[in-house]
């Protein structure tokens, strides 16, 4: 896939609390062609993740304790007029994608942007899940610390792509799901398919 989108195309931690949050992009993460069901359809899709920082809701305990929150949420990586990630990022710069944009913007672009977060909570199977509701700018006058995230980002097009997913300090979570999608699968089928026999070779 890679990280330019177009209008074609962890550990056991209590929850982020439901409200509104200042916070961080510290990371986006191409993570491939995913299947997903819904209502017994199986569909395969490219798929990112996004990740923000929240630098007033830190950790309380363990060995990170005191570090800022983070929270992500996936999307298809479409900048189609109904997709979540067209509405999520004109909420956010509040205005809308010129044409020009919208046949190929880099999500690079939002990395160590800060926005406001509304958070949601959901229950499935038992468990609590926090939900990125809505996207908007900050407020005016607000102040927004820097960073304290590395910020990263992942492109599956990337020449080093593969040397990145293991040695490139990504979450655990995003290489498990790169891992898991049908780019991955068949990159690493084509990489172990034999040469073909060159000529004048030997063959049985």
């Amino acid at each position: 896939m890679s990280l330019k989108v177009s209008r074609a195309g962890g550990a056991s931690m209590e929850p982020v609390p439901e409200g509104s949050y200042i916070a961080i992009c510290v990371g986006v993460y191409d993570i491939g062609v995913q299947k997903t069901e819904y209502k017994g359809e199986v569909k395969e899709s490219p798929k990112l993740a996004v990740t923000w920082e929240l630098p007033e809701e830190v950790i309380q305990g363990g060995s990170y304790e005191g570090e800022p929150r983070l929270i992500s949420k996936m999307y298809t990586a479409s900048l189609a007029d109904r997709s979540t990630l067209k509405a999520d990022l004109e909420s956010w710069r509040g205005r809308a994608f010129t044409d020009e944009e919208m046949e190929g913007f880099d999500l690079v672009n939002i990395l160590g942007k800060a926005c406001m977060l509304q958070v949601i909570h959901s229950q499935n199977n038992g468990r609590t899940y926090a939900n990125i509701k809505a996207v908007t700018p900050v407020y005016k006058g607000v102040a927004v610390p820097q960073p304290a995230n590395e910020l990263k980002a992942f492109d599956l097009d990337a020449d080093s792509w593969l040397w990145e997913l293991d040695h490139g300090g990504l979450p655990e979570w995003i290489v498990k799901k790169v891992k898991e999608s049908e780019t991955y699968k068949a990159r690493m089928a084509q990489e172990e398919m034999p040469e073909p026999l060159t000529a004048g070779a030997e063959a049985f």
